[in-house]
């Protein structure tokens, strides 16, 4: 979180309240407030100190956590809010569960711990942003083009520019880097939103087939004509039309579509009945329409009809700082549409900051699918990445371990491979090294294949040692029957 932001942490429990306190400050929190000092600020009403807070974290019973969480959710606006455990919140008003970005198991999970924080920053800075612009519908906006780039904030602020303008729009850019995401989000942000949004993906369409697709036909017009169609234009009547690779249109149809852009009419095929247009056009295209001028490939008096506001969407591998927000955003999505799920460490996304992208943000989208169907609700590191994804070693790749409940350098933590440290209230130390003894074991076996010679290896064991310690632990039984 930004350094002039504040962290809220309330819990009716003591104990537990100072090690969320620990693990917000280990992972680099400065400004955490909690307990009394909490409460007092959300008794003051002071407006200032109020906005000063990013993120409120509750923990408490059932009854308690109602009350609190409605109490948060009304003094502090657009503040995210993170619950620890899982209290019935049965009553509790829906604006105020759109607030919650995440529940939590205790003892916190590492990975998901700090992909919650990613979710609340990003729900914070979209309401800040729409809060200064003056949109009522700040939660929502944009919410495709995630990142906070330079690039991508230049986009949004032209974005909301010309959103609710009646002037045409041309997204130039890369292929995949969500053009049509764009043109989505500006029909959704004008007064038009209430009517239809209508693609016609130019390069998809015969040439010859092209001009009855956008403007009808009627009954006869050409052979295999046997009934009157409706055009695009015609269904999108009121709202936009988006005309996705403008660029691989045909020149006698480039002169059609300037006349509907001048005259703000049309006919159908086979028709004299003039129809009239009242559609806004946006139009993409990942290729150099300039350059297509000079060839005699596209009119220059449409490039400047077209280009009346012209919005460049950056390729990936130029905003690589936005890389670790969209793969939790992608993630994010996967859940909510039930789709799988999957974590990925430090490693493999430093890995990913490295790639090309060739195929930008369609290209990460479609790796993150892949890895959710490869390795369901799993771990990705860098070895469990593509080939041609894999640019660092496996030397920095920390593994989470999601459930094993073992204690870790930070009470109320666990999957955090981090220098040990002693909790303030002490640990017994017999019970930690025989936890960490047995995932080490569970970990060994897992790679090795249950393998329990080769697992022993690993740890540098003999491997009847290891078969007692697999049988003290009642590890992987099954393995060590069949080795037997």
């Amino acid at each position: 979180m930004p350094k002039n932001n504040k962290m809220l942490v309330l819990s009716e429990d003591d104990t537990r309240r100072r090690d969320m306190v620990t693990i917000l400050e280990f992972i680099g929190e400065e400004q955490v407030i909690a307990g009394d000092e909490a409460r007092a600020l959300l008794a003051t009403g002071d407006e200032t100190a109020l906005a000063s807070v990013s993120v409120a974290m509750l923990d408490g019973e059932d009854a308690s956590v109602q009350q609190t969480v409605s109490e948060v959710c009304s003094k502090l606006q657009g503040v995210p809010v993170l619950m620890v455990g899982d209290p019935s919140l049965k009553g509790v008003a829906d604006d105020v569960l759109a607030r919650i970005i995440a529940r939590m198991t205790w003892p916190l999970s590492y990975t998901k711990f700090v992909d919650s924080l990613y979710r609340a920053q990003i729900f914070r800075d979209q309401f800040i942003h729409s809060k200064e612009r003056g949109q009522q519908r700040g939660l929502q906006l944009f919410r495709s083009l995630v990142g906070t780039s330079r690039r991508v904030q230049s986009v949004r602020q032209l974005m909301q520019q010309v959103a609710d303008k009646e002037v045409s729009v041309l997204i130039t850019g890369e292929s995949g880097t969500g053009k049509e995401v764009v043109a989505r989000n500006l029909h959704y942000h004008s007064t038009r939103r209430d009517k239809p949004f209508v693609p016609v993906n130019c390069g998809a369409i015969p040439g010859e087939l092209l001009e009855s697709e956008l403007f009808g036909h009627e009954k006869g017009a050409f052979t295999g004509a046997i009934t009157a169609r409706v055009g695009r234009f015609e269904m999108a009547e009121g709202g936009t039309l988006f005309l996705d690779e403008i660029g691989d249109m045909p020149l006698n149809m480039q002169v059609k579509i300037l006349r509907v852009l001048q005259e703000r009419t049309f006919e159908r095929v086979g028709s004299n009945r003039t129809l009239s247009a009242d559609v806004r056009i946006i139009a993409a295209t990942h290729k150099h329409l300039e350059d297509m001028i000079g060839s005699g490939d596209f009119r220059e008096d449409l490039y400047y009809r077209l280009n009346v506001f012209p919005i460049e969407m950056p390729a990936l591998r130029e905003r690589v700082e936005d890389i670790p927000l969209l793969i939790n955003e992608l993630i994010s999505r996967m859940e909510k549409e039930k789709r799988g799920s999957l974590r990925m460490n430090s490693a493999a996304i430093m890995s990913l900051c490295r790639h090309d992208w060739p195929g930008n943000v369609r290209e990460l989208a479609n790796l993150v699918e892949r890895l959710a169907i490869m390795h369901p609700y799993g771990v990705i590191g860098v070895q469990e990445l593509p080939k041609k994804f894999r640019y660092v070693d496996d030397y920095d790749e920390n593994r989470p371990v999601e459930d094993s409940g073992m204690p870790s350098g930070v009470p109320g933590l666990v999957g955090l491979d981090a220098p040990a440290l002693l909790p303030v209230n002490g640990l017994d130390l017999k019970d930690y090294l025989s936890n960490l003894e047995k995932q080490l074991i569970q970990q060994a076996l897992d790679e090795a294949g249950g393998v329990v010679a080769r697992a022993a290896e690993k740890l540098r064991i003999r491997r009847t040692t290891l078969v007692e310690k697999v049988r003290k632990y009642g590890l992987r039984e099954e393995e060590e029957s069949e080795d037997s």
